[in-house]
């Protein structure tokens, strides 16, 4: 992308905004850090002075932003294999495995999805996201596994970025929660924002927290657990996680955000998540150059396993008896969630695994 400048006018005073926010919401496409550092390399000025990211947006300023040339990326390619359900010239959808870090950070420079897609395809991803995150247009958590749709160009990028600020994409999401959720659907509606002193860590605050909305449907209640689909409105950093974690129900194998419930699970039927138990099932979006809508769902792969440090990978079944199963059970899902909640199951019924990779 060759460097241009842009100008815009504050329409009206915004006390309690910043200016790298404010420019974010102009620029969902533009991570709020690489805002920070063109702010900081002084590529953005206000009435034609340099600023700090703190500036308070008022009425008329004038606000000068430089978009400088991309610089090459220096992520390195690195072959790694990628579970790809849709390419073409302009992007590409992929089923990111658990455990897998989307883009190179501290601690982790090397084996992540962007050396991967470095590779896959052979540097041609959009520079929108900055040379760390070619083509990187949403993220998932190391820990979860799913749908991802990545740009292979600026205009990909941005036009996607466009849906997902609008909220026009759509993301379902199936999740395994600790504890015996009471209703069968709701809604959380609850502001989110970093946490005041595990910096790492996000949490539920309607004072100064971002607008966040997640719906859900119990698809089938456990032993101890609960099967869920969860719809994002919102898409806050760890915003599924944080969310049940208000409601009481956090994810089996979170352990930032329910140590103390998975600890009671555990002791109660066994088990041990090798992770947290969260899927990006569900991926729906418009194709930017086509303009049809494009709907994403591996079903018939691996979702959720869960492991007992007795008897190893332990099935849906025995989720609802009372003791854990004397047999090893290696059956995988072979389709996606049911549409409802099956009321008549129980331990005597045949199921097939809740697996995860």
């Amino acid at each position: 992308m060759s460097s241009r400048t842009e100008l815009l006018t504050i329409e009206k005073t915004l006390p309690a905004e910043r200016l790298d926010s404010f420019l974010r919401s102009r620029f969902p496409a533009v991570s709020r850090g690489a805002i920070q550092r063109l702010i900081e390399e002084g590529h953005i000025r206000v009435n034609g002075r340099f600023i700090k990211a703190t500036h308070t947006p008022r009425a008329g300023d004038q606000v000068e932003i430089h978009w400088p040339e991309a610089r090459p990326a220096t992520v390195q390619p690195e072959e790694i294999p990628l579970d790809i359900l849709y390419e073409d010239e302009a992007l590409l959808v992929l089923d990111k495995p658990a455990g897998l870090v989307v883009h190179p950070a501290s601690g982790h420079e090397r084996r992540t999805l962007v050396n991967a897609l470095m590779h896959h395809c052979r540097g041609q991803l959009s520079g929108v996201g900055g040379v760390a995150r070619p083509g990187i247009v949403h993220r998932l958590d190391k820990d979860t596994s799913g749908c991802m749709v990545v740009a292979k160009n600026d205009a990909t990028h941005v036009a996607l970025s466009t849906q997902f600020a609008r909220r026009t994409v759509e993301k379902v999401y199936l999740a395994i929660l600790c504890g015996e959720v009471a209703r069968d659907e709701g809604e959380i509606r609850a502001a989110i924002a970093r946490h005041p002193s595990h910096r790492k860590c996000m949490t539920v605050d309607e004072g100064c927290g971002r607008e966040a909305h997640t719906s859900y449907r119990v698809l089938e209640r456990l032993r101890g657990a609960t099967l869920v689909e969860a719809r994002l409105h919102t898409g806050r950093t760890h915003q599924i996680r944080v969310h049940f974690k208000y409601l009481g129900y956090p994810l089996v194998g979170d352990e930032v955000y329910g140590n103390r419930q998975n600890r009671r699970l555990e002791e109660l039927t066994g088990y041990r998540a090798p992770r947290q138990m969260l899927h990006a099932w569900l991926l729906s979006f418009t194709h930017p150059r086509t303009g049809n809508r494009m709907d994403f769902n591996p079903a018939g792969r691996r979702i959720f396993w869960m492991r007992s440090p007795r008897c190893g990978r332990i099935s849906r079944g025995a989720l609802h008896s009372k003791a854990a199963p004397a047999r090893r059970y290696r059956r995988w899902c072979t389709a996606g969630p049911p549409a409802v909640p099956h009321p008549s199951h129980n331990a005597g019924q045949s199921s097939p695994d809740l697996c995860l990779e």
